[in-house]
């Protein structure tokens, strides 16, 4: 360890010492480089966003800095102490917290409980006072305004609350530079409005923020300093007014990102590949009427409760509707079960691919076949490994999975590929019909732009596929209709030169 003042010069001349900076930092594992030479400044009460496709070094220099990996090389100065490491222990008493997707919060514990617990170890207490933890998580919930029930079991909470529930935490712990990564994956756009007033009441007690965000127009609007990231170096930094979405996009991917929509000319007399009639769940959606043509891609679009994801799992024969029909190329589909509708020819790519679309310790090769033996059989019902190969072969490269081969555990995937694999999974069952619940959710740009290409090329080639988002640039990029779910019914149908931004806004506004 070693003392070393740390200031900077921040353009129009204002001099002020960084809470935290690394320094040179590299990492490698294996024969991949990770990080190599990155280094940052994070400044109190500013607002710093972390960019980068997946895989270019972001999450690696998290876990740097909050001490669960070991650099290599470099420094992390932390008010003007330099630490050629840090462990876990010695980030929290720096003033290092970092909230990661799933919050790491405990679902039978609650709100007050889960606020303290973790500083109460930290500084090793024996005891433990339930009066003294409510009293502490309600003075940092009362400060902040929040709204939140201290003894409500955080498992009953929803997304946002635990996201709220998990930033009191980091506070008490006296955090002074928080990590938040993809803070606004599963918020609706009221729960984003409400998320951006905390951060500005942060900003005025001087806490450094850093955003890991894909969503560029968030980055804009909520950010002062951006840096962003693309194999494991910093490509850029600079003060957010230097950026708009398309430079934020070029320095992520190397290239130029088109924002447009490209749809195909879809026949007249293109046949109804998916026809669905009157479905309805009591409790979650009523009525529920559309059809889908070969070739056809849709969108379905709502708030989060609106039932559009109830509606995805029930014809995927997740959930069992009351009463209503679905046909597929003219049969009627039972929904009673997954096989059901897999044998229908029905594909679903779930929301959370962590859980419910990949086996998350199985190689790549396993997890793009495990939906699909039957269809690679030979005429004797036995595995035809020859078939089995070539597809595997075929969609590991179609898909372009960034891996060392086909063998690689799916543990070891970015977000982007680890959806690339789940993608595959499904094409490898040539499905009639392909629904997708938030398929570019928590990937980065490029990422996004290979995955709907995809899709374009897959509808070209016939199949239907429904497409369920509230990203709506990326409704208007790729669908040639929109549906719009409010409350259990569809409320609009959004065709032609409506498909854009503003309509859908205002459908949903509605």
């Amino acid at each position: 360890m070693e003392n070393e003042p740390v200031t900077s010069t921040k353009p129009g001349g204002d001099e002020r010492s960084p809470i935290l900076s690394v320094r040179g930092i590299s990492k490698r594992f294996g024969g991949v480089q990770a990080l190599a030479d990155v280094s940052l400044d994070l400044y109190p009460g500013e607002v710093h966003c972390l960019a980068g496709e997946n895989g270019c070094g972001k999450s690696t220099l998290i876990k740097v800095i909050s001490g669960a990996e070991t650099p290599d090389s470099g420094k992390i100065v932390v008010d003007g102490v330099g630490h050629s490491q840090m462990n876990t222990t010695s980030a929290i008493e720096s003033g290092i917290q970092v909230i990661y997707q799933d919050f790491s919060l405990f679902p039978s514990l609650t709100v007050a409980e889960n606020i303290v617990l973790t500083s109460a170890v930290a500084v090793q207490k024996k005891f433990y006072s339930a009066t003294a933890a409510a009293a502490r998580a309600r003075a940092i919930v009362d400060e902040l305004q929040l709204d939140l029930d201290l003894d409500a079991e955080v498992g009953t909470l929803s997304v946002a609350n635990k996201q709220l529930t998990a930033i009191c935490r980091a506070l008490v712990s006296d955090a002074r530079v928080i990590f938040m990564d993809e803070p606004t994956t599963a918020l609706t756009h009221t729960e984003v409005k409400r998320l951006f007033e905390l951060v500005d009441k942060l900003r005025d007690r001087g806490v450094s923020m850093v955003f890991v965000s894909h969503k560029l127009s968030e980055i804009l609007q909520v950010s002062q300093q951006v840096t962003i990231m693309r194999s494991g170096k910093v490509v850029t930094s600079g003060p957010v007014e230097e950026f708009d979405t398309r430079s934020i996009a070029r320095h992520m991917t190397g290239r130029d990102i088109e924002d447009v929509r490209i749809v195909s000319d879809l026949p007249d007399e293109a046949p109804v590949q998916l026809e669905v009639e009157g479905l309805t769940l009591k409790g979650a959606y009523w009525d529920v009427n559309f059809n889908v043509k070969k070739g056809e891609i849709i969108g379905v679009t709502g708030l989060l409760g609106s039932g559009r994801t109830e509606i995805a799992e029930s014809l995927f024969g997740l959930l069992t509707p009351d009463h209503g029909q679905v046909r597929v190329e003219g049969e009627r589909v039972q929904l009673a079960s997954i096989a059901d509708s897999v044998s229908a020819g029905i594909g679903y790519v779930p929301e959370d691919r962590l859980t419910q679309g990949l086996f998350l310790e199985k190689s790549i090769a396993d997890n793009i076949i495990a939906g699909s033996l039957n269809q690679h059989r030979s005429k004797w019902r036995t595995l035809d490994f020859r078939k089995v190969k070539a597809t595997i072969s075929r969609l590991f490269e179609e898909l372009r999975i960034k891996a060392p081969n086909v063998k690689a555990p799916v543990r070891t995937l970015s977000g982007g590929n680890a959806q690339r694999v789940v993608l595959a999974k499904w094409l490898a069952t040539n499905p009639k019909v392909l629904i997708l619940n938030g398929p570019t959710v928590g990937v980065d740009v490029g990422s996004k732009e290979q995955i709907l290409e995809l899709l374009r090329e897959q509808a070209g080639q016939g199949m239907a596929i429904i497409v369920i988002s509230d990203d709506e640039p990326e409704l208007v990029s790729c669908c040639h209709r929109v549906l719009v779910v409010t409350k259990g019914r569809i409320t609009d149908e959004l065709v032609g030169d409506d498909v854009s931004v503003e309509r859908i806004q205002e459908s949903m506004a509605a």
